[in-house]
């Protein structure tokens, strides 16, 4: 007896007798002989072409059939190769390594492949790639800001970079690592190092460092972490600046420690692609009687120099006077003028009137402010 089996548009089928496939069955009706004493020898097993994937345990064999390879699309991958499946020009899903089919119908189909050899990912319709939802699985994606920069290596090998922006990378590609490096200006705070000055003074100093990194591979191949090389590095230097001067010349002079801090940090940070941009001594801290003492020498000091401008002071002022009178002495006409003068002070405000008569003037004022004033006669 004849089974009457209806083949849709959008399906095709498979038509299998004692388990090996026989033919592919087109969009339509068909009758298939069916012996009812042995059900199970043909059988029509119908696919959706929506599906695009095809599926099948015996798939290897199929896909070879030639019926078949007229429906379907075989896709072969090996371990290094990926693709992307595109149907209708939107992608519809990520291939990995191994043999793939693909209903050729109803959608138009597009295959790319790829080498992850190669590791970079790049393409036209980055964006609408990474927004498929499978993307996560097959590539990675670093976002790298403009003042950063990436280096990317696969089994130990730096294999990318520099590079900047967003960058894509396939996975499953081997042991791989991501170095982003900030390439602003950074500060590092070198913070309470005791350190004992040429003449024995144990104090605390914090040292500011400004940097940047030039070369970024250098400051991930060359040291394990450059920040706490550049921080070690600052602290070796600031403890040779400080060792060999003595507090005085510390105090007096913290630029040229400064100086001297910076050159010998430039050249070793050189090494490992950090350029120094500046270098301070940001504060130092004495210990307590330290600073006690330190204090009364500054109030000694400033004391001998008050007392010393002091003196210089008296002396110049005895000086002027020692040669106002030479110069009177020398001079009798100013004398008298210098004379007239005083008097002019002393009877200032006042309301006295004076009558002289003949003989020396400025004897007649000294007998007169000699004798003092006369009480006025009670008898007129």
């Amino acid at each position: 007896m004849f089974r009457k089996v209806h083949i849709r548009k959008h399906e095709r089928g498979l038509l299998f007798e004692r388990g090996d496939f026989k033919r592919l069955l087109e969009p339509g009706t068909h009758y298939i002989w069916s012996n009812p004493l042995r059900p199970r020898k043909a059988v029509v097993q119908v696919y959706d072409t929506l599906e695009t994937l095809f599926e099948h345990p015996l798939k290897e064999v199929l896909a070879v059939e030639p019926d078949l390879q007229k429906c379907l699309l075989v896709v072969d991958l090996n371990d290094r190769q990926r693709a992307l499946v595109w149907r209708n020009d939107r992608l519809a899903f990520f291939l990995g390594p191994g043999r793939f089919a693909l209903w050729k119908m109803p959608y138009e189909l597009k295959v790319e492949t790829f080498d992850v050899d190669d590791f970079r990912f790049t393409h036209p319709r980055l964006d609408a790639i990474l927004a498929h939802p499978g993307a996560s699985v097959w590539v990675d994606v670093v976002d790298i800001d403009p003042h950063s920069e990436v280096l990317v290596f696969r089994n130990g090998d730096l294999v990318d970079g520099p590079a900047h922006g967003r960058q894509v990378f396939w996975k499953m590609a081997g042991r791989v690592v991501y170095k982003v490096i900030d390439r602003r200006e950074q500060t590092a705070d070198v913070a309470g190092q005791e350190i004992m000055t040429n003449d024995k003074v144990t104090l605390r100093v914090n040292l500011l460092v400004t940097y940047q990194v030039v070369d970024s591979v250098k400051a991930v191949t060359v040291v394990a972490d450059h920040a706490q090389s550049l921080y070690r590095e600052a602290q070796l230097a600031l403890r040779a600046a400080i060792g060999t001067r003595p507090l005085d010349a510390l105090l007096a002079d913290k630029e040229a420690v400064g100086s001297e801090v910076r050159e010998a940090l430039a050249k070793r940070a050189a090494e490992f692609g950090i350029a120094v941009r500046g270098v301070g001594l940001k504060d130092i801290i004495l210990p307590g009687e330290m600073k006690a003492i330190l204090n009364q020498v500054i109030e000694a000091e400033k004391q001998a120099q008050a007392n010393l401008i002091k003196r210089r002071e008296e002396t110049a002022a005895a000086r002027s006077q020692a040669n106002t009178a030479r110069l009177l002495a020398e001079n009798p006409i100013l004398a008298r003028m210098k004379e007239l003068e005083l008097l002019q002070e002393i009877l200032a405000g006042t309301k006295a009137t004076f009558v002289f008569g003949d003989g020396d003037i400025a004897q007649r004022i000294r007998a007169l402010v000699a004798s003092g004033p006369r009480e006025k006669d009670p008898d007129g």
